[in-house]
């Protein structure tokens, strides 16, 4: 089936709002075999919302719609839909008595314009709002299907999983299963090259690469039948063969970031780990600090950025520093040793680098970055040499920095 996604609201045509909701739609449709070709986004206005829904009537089997089901004046996506398709707009007397129920609990009168939410088109399927006020509602009308939801992602999400979701699946067996592989180390275009001829000859499953900031993603997809085949043998020989040609880049199967992989192998591992930060200023230990649960492997992290940081807080020599400057293999090395002196994790990494896009020389240029990390009474080291904007590189050296502590582990598992 074919859907388009009706997003309403002129604060997604301003820019104030992210149109997340589109993206979580297109995310989960396919799961129960419906694909959504169209996105459209609308602002608060009956004409130009009435356009555009009958446009996508007529060009998709499926439209949903999100946002304009709340209470005031210019919520006008059920009046609209009623009118576009000749319905009634009639009251649902449980919905009103539940948000009178709301607002008693609160403490508070329902106000008269509260009562709007109870409306809707007559024949209407009821979508329940666990999370707020305005219920949303399905309706299927000449072979079409009308399903209408409220914009506030924290209520569209779990209504939209837990009615809509389930409402297509029962009607079909044909399913959708992809594996996100995400791969660090190697760019986009050279990623491709490597599996040119398998993107070139997919059927099933289908190959899809996209690149993100210092990263990229291959996503694979297999259609089958859940009542007579696997996804897992439709899925095998494409990603095995993936894997011979991309493995040493490859990270995850699970769509999840490095961070979380560093994380997750640290705190198998019972390890703990400590960061001096120069040029990153904090980055990295924000990254890792991001992840519910990371005190259990997350010490302490120190930000020496001045050079008198770095004597003071990490003793690194005032020599090594005039001879060899901050940014250098010689002065990252000393970072990690005063780093182990500091602190009892079982693993440092330090960093300092020229981030840009002042402070670059013809020697040293801006996107130079030197990276120490000790393991194991073993200091290891590696430079890199990063490009971009300022945000990029020191993105890119946290990156890089996790895929570090990564392979460090991961080769101590293969000796």
């Amino acid at each position: 089936m074919i859907a388009e996604i009706l997003s309403v609201g002129t604060e997604l045509l301003m820019g104030q709002i992210v149109n997340t909701n589109a993206q979580f739609i297109s995310e989960h449709f396919p799961e129960t075999d419906v694909y959504v070709y169209y996105h459209t986004v609308v602002g608060d206005n009956e004409k130009r919302l009435k356009e555009c829904l009958l446009i996508a009537l007529s060009r998709a089997d499926v439209v949903i719609t999100t946002g304009g089901l709340g209470p005031t004046q210019d919520d006008l996506t059920k009046e609209v839909v009623s009118m576009a398709i000749g319905k009634k707009m009639v009251v649902n007397e449980e919905v009103l008595k539940g948000i009178n129920g709301f607002f008693a609990k609160k403490g508070r009168r329902m106000t008269k314009n509260n009562a709007k939410q109870a409306y809707f088109p007559e024949d209407s399927i009821l979508i329940t709002n666990k999370m707020g006020t305005a219920p949303g509602c399905l309706i299927e009308y000449q072979n079409k299907i009308i399903i209408m939801l409220p914009g506030p992602p924290r209520e569209m999400q779990p209504m939209f999983m837990e009615s809509v979701i389930p409402y297509f699946s029962k009607n079909t067996s044909h399913k959708l299963h992809s594996v996100f592989i995400r791969l660090f180390g190697i760019g986009e275009s050279s990623m491709e090259n490597k599996i040119s001829d398998l993107i070139k000859t997919q059927t099933n499953p289908t190959i899809a690469p996209y690149a993100k900031s210092g990263e990229v993603t291959l996503r694979v997809t297999a259609k089958y039948n859940a009542k007579s085949e696997s996804y897992k043998n439709i899925m095998k020989p494409v990603l095995d063969e993936i894997d011979k040609r991309l493995g040493e880049y490859i990270y995850s199967y699970d769509n999840i970031d490095l961070k979380e992989v560093v994380f997750l192998l640290l705190r198998d591992k019972h390890l703990t780990v400590s960061f001096a930060e120069s040029c990153t200023g904090g980055l990295l230990s924000k990254y890792l600090t991001d992840i519910s649960g990371s005190s259990e492997v997350f010490d302490s992290s120190f930000i020496t950025y001045s050079n008198e940081s770095k004597i003071i807080q990490l003793g690194v020599s005032k020599k090594t520093l005039i001879k060899h400057g901050e940014v250098s293999e010689q002065t990252v090395s000393e970072m990690v040793s005063g780093l182990q002196k500091k602190t009892t994790s079982n693993l440092v990494l330090a960093i300092t680098g020229i981030a840009g896009p002042s402070g670059g020389s013809r020697k040293k240029p801006v996107g130079t970055v030197y990276l120490g990390l000790g393991y194991k009474k073993k200091i290891h080291t590696q430079k890199l040499n990063l490009w971009g904007s300022r945000d990029r590189i020191r993105h890119v050296t946290c990156l890089h920095a996790f895929n570090f502590i990564r392979k460090t582990l991961l080769q101590e598992e293969n000796v």
